[in-house]
């Protein structure tokens, strides 16, 4: 599976030449559907790729982006519950959107943005566009500024996940959507198959090397599953040694109290120590790998939401 905003860039490098038109969201109040920055980009044949209000007015954006395709000009819209088009799209309850629909050109969207995000994302980077809301004009890294809009596309998350169990083959699969490109590490050759990832990078060296290898940073998470001390413990030194930005690892809380003597033993302070989220996942009374892995994913989101 591949994240939103690569969908985005592998169809506009698929569509090619043909005229196409980007609706951002560029506002939010209440409880609207999707966060500021969400993008569809629409082709002059009718074709569109991702969603700026998980469906409630689509085709009100729609019809816009076909006028600023023709028209070379871009349009505010403003969708709140009191408008007669979000009532019928069933906007939510309190909440409205403002949505910029540009034309994807030198004086909308300007083309190499997609290129420039397609190099940000390939090295890890963030990217920074700001839009002139009454101009309709967005450029790469320009100055803030009144009546600008920043648009600050961060680099895909890394999932380091250490030990290819059950678990782990439910937790790849809540990945993806999640704008998280995912690593298997373990280095036992029977549990870690193709087979059993199918479309997953995977990583047969001990977890410490792996690791330490991969450079985690702020947008990786690290979480340990295998429940075997041997390997999940040398990948939480290493993660700890790194400045991760999510560390967690799998197992009761009097399993992770056995954890922190060992890894108190091996010189892990208190401070380092209270990174790991253990239990990892959210307590939503989880039973199987499917739910586990979910309360998993849910916790990592929330890590990633949550700290500065």
């Amino acid at each position: 599976m591949v994240a939103e905003l690569d969908r985005l860039i592998a169809a506009r490098a698929e569509w090619g030449a043909v005229p196409m038109a980007i609706a951002t969201v560029v506002s939010t109040w209440g409880s609207a559907p999707r966060p500021r920055g969400s993008h569809m980009l629409v082709a002059a044949d009718g074709r569109f790729e991702g969603s700026i209000s998980g469906g409630c007015v689509e085709n009100e954006v729609l019809q816009a982006a076909a006028d600023a395709i023709a028209s070379g000009r871009s349009r505010l819209l403003d969708f709140t519950i009191g408008d007669e088009t979000a009532w019928e799209a069933h906007l939510p309850c309190g909440g409205s959107i403002s949505v910029l629909v540009q034309p994807v050109s030198a004086e909308g969207y300007a083309p190499a943005i997609f290129d420039a995000l397609a190099a940000a994302r390939a090295a890890g980077r963030s990217l920074t566009v700001t839009t002139d809301i009454a101009g309709g004009e967005s450029r790469i890294a320009a100055e803030p500024g009144d009546g600008r809009f920043v648009n600050r596309y961060r680099p895909a998350r890394t999932l380091l996940i250490v030990g290819a169990v059950q678990i782990a083959q439910a937790l790849v699969q809540f990945a993806a959507p999640l704008d998280t490109r995912t690593i298997v590490i373990d280095p036992r050759e029977r549990f870690l198959t193709a087979d059993r990832f199918p479309g997953v990078v995977l990583d047969s060296r001990w977890p410490d090397e792996a690791i330490a290898a991969w450079s985690p940073g702020p947008e990786t998470a690290v979480i340990t599953l295998s429940h075997d001390p041997k390997i999940d413990d040398p990948a939480l030194i290493a993660a700890l040694a790194a400045p991760t930005g999510y560390i967690a690892a799998l197992g009761s809380k009097r399993s992770h109290a056995a954890r922190i003597e060992r890894l108190t033993a091996a010189g892990i302070d208190a401070v380092q120590l209270a990174r790991i989220d253990a239990p990892a996942g959210l307590p939503i009374g989880a039973l199987g790998p499917a739910e586990i892995a979910l309360s998993v994913a849910a916790g990592m989101v929330r890590a990633f939401r949550t700290d500065p």
